[in-house]
């Protein structure tokens, strides 16, 4: 018999982590973490580039319920949000419930339960949760010849340790991650070549130490360290509703930051020219903006060189643009995640009826209700999610599943149910709202966008990766949606699984039930 589990979490990044801490906090230990990688942290593991860091302040960039005091500085480097996660995983018994190295390549709702296919291994589960990320899949680019070059390929998505002292490098792209990673490659290369298609909004970044009598203040007090998360994520909320959700009510806003960014670059470059290929065509908030204090500083350097020409092809040894040919020894890739052809899901997931759901969003819009559940795939949770991203804090976003979870769980538990399915009808006016907001407030749409080439839009050019209200807004929904807007239903046990049974009684048990476990479909008033 396949084993048997009370829930699966795919994904053992943040939002896995944080998943499986609240179906711990709600009864459920029968849990299974599954992770391709060899090791848990998921962009904190896999990337290891130069550079590496977190781009928003640190201790927004952390659960609210685990505060880190010993951050380094105010934008910690990659190495502590790796370290961070292992003592979340440690402090909260996640790490025993992990597997790594296992590729999950299908679900499938079955005689309501999930199977999960991972190689030659099926597990089952009564709940299924997707927390595969948003920024999991590399993308290579689409340029002609790119598989023919003979020198060294790195992708910062999959780094290798190299010494590339006296190398002649080429960088294509120019991304948040490039932002972090071109300055320390020219420290090393010879000759450095950044092939930009999309510039990006760049604004100083206020990083500095953070003095040991401040870290030790923080471990005695978390109520100051709370302080400044609550000014972190109040700057952030500011910036993410004025760039981005309330544009039309805050274009002078929106403006404001443009100059602020324009500022920034004025001051670190004086070559006219120069400045003109660095500053981007789009509003700000199109693509996601960055902070950097040395990032423009790198193109003064005399050994560093902006091309903005398209790319035309690539051979055995180097890059040719209409301009000309470029010699190098080192490729890297900078070229970002791919979301939308291959991570929305991550792999096969069918539902009720045979439904599957890569081909169900792309064939009627990418949507979720409240980012988490989606019609027609009962016990079923998907973190990343169309309208899930909340804020510019990752942290905000598993926060708010969080607490969806919890109300959702804590309902289903009081009912003596075990099945959970949104309806048709919530999801649809959820949908609406959320294409309504976008529409007729965001930057996306009455902003200039054509140009910015942003992940946040999918395949078909609607904006669907972040959701536009604010934290407050997405924090309340969470915590107050109408259970009405669930179904919540029994079913016979199809297997003889001990801890299925108990897990069935026990449910039935607290809720005040004493009626016999059945299948049955009903709708349930709060």
């Amino acid at each position: 018999m396949a084993p048997q589990y009370d829930a699966i979490v795919v994904g053992a990044g943040f939002g896995g982590m944080g998943a499986a801490i609240e179906l711990k906090r709600l009864g459920l230990h029968g849990l299974l973490i599954l992770e391709r990688e060899d090791d848990l942290g998921g962009t904190w593991h896999v990337n290891r580039y130069p550079g590496l860091a977190v781009d928003i302040p640190s201790p927004t960039y952390s659960y609210s319920f685990e505060p880190n005091p010993h951050w380094s500085r105010l934008f910690a480097p990659g190495s502590e949000l790796k370290r961070y996660s292992e003592h979340v995983a440690v402090k909260y018994g996640l790490r025993p419930l992990m597997r790594f190295g296992v590729t999950v390549t299908g679900a499938r709702w079955r005689d309501d339960r999930w199977e999960v296919v991972a190689g030659e291994e099926t597990f089952t589960a009564r709940y299924l949760v997707t927390a595969t990320g948003f920024l999991s899949m590399p993308k290579t680019p689409d340029i002609a010849g790119v598989e023919s070059f003979q020198g060294k390929v790195l992708h910062t998505a999959a780094w290798q340790p190299a010494d590339l002292t006296g190398e002649r490098v080429a960088v294509i792209g120019t991304g948040a991650t490039a932002v972090q990673l071109i300055p320390e490659l020219a420290k090393q290369a010879s000759a450095l070549t950044i092939f930009q298609r999309t510039p990006i909004w760049v604004s100083p970044k206020p990083d500095h130490p953070i003095p040991s009598p401040v870290r030790k203040l923080f471990a005695r007090l978390p109520f100051a360290q709370r302080t400044v998360r609550w000014i972190g994520s109040s700057v952030l909320e500011l910036m993410m509703i004025s760039g981005v959700v309330r544009y039309r009510q805050l274009r002078v806003v929106n403006r404001l930051a443009e100059r602020w960014c324009r500022a920034h670059l004025h001051r670190q470059v004086r070559d006219p020219e120069l400045r003109r290929k660095l500053t981007p065509d789009y509003s700000f908030g199109c693509k996601r903006p960055t902070f950097s204090n040395d990032y423009f500083r790198t193109f003064a350097r005399p050994h560093v060189r902006l091309e903005t020409s398209p790319i035309e092809r690539i051979d055995a040894t180097g890059v040719e643009t209409a301009q000309g040919r470029t010699e190098i020894d080192v490729l890297v890739l900078a070229t970002g995640f791919n979301l939308w052809d291959t991570n929305f899901p991550a792999f096969e997931v069918i539902g009720r009826d045979g439904r599957d759901l890569g081909a169900w969003w792309r064939q009627n819009r990418f949507q979720a209700y409240e980012g988490v559940t989606v019609p027609g795939f009962p016990n079923y949770l998907s973190l990343n999610s169309p309208y899930s991203y909340s804020g510019l804090s990752y942290f905000t976003t598993i926060e708010c599943q969080m607490a969806h979870v919890r109300r959702l769980f804590t309902a289903m538990r009081s009912r003596g149910s075990s099945v959970f399915e949104i309806t048709q009808r919530a999801n649809d006016e959820f949908l609406e709202r959320m294409r309504a907001k976008v529409t007729q407030n965001s930057v996306f749409s009455l902003g200039q966008c054509s140009t910015a080439h942003s992940y946040y839009f999918n395949q078909h050019g609607e904006a669907t990766l972040l959701r536009p209200t604010s934290t407050v807004s997405a924090h309340r929904a969470a915590s107050r949606f109408p259970l009405s807007h669930y179904d919540f239903s029994n079913v016979r046990l199809t297997t003889s699984s001990p801890r299925d049974i108990e897990s069935a009684m026990g449910a039935a048990s607290r809720s005040g039930s004493t009626s016999r476990v059945h299948t049955s479909r009903q709708r349930r008033s709060p």
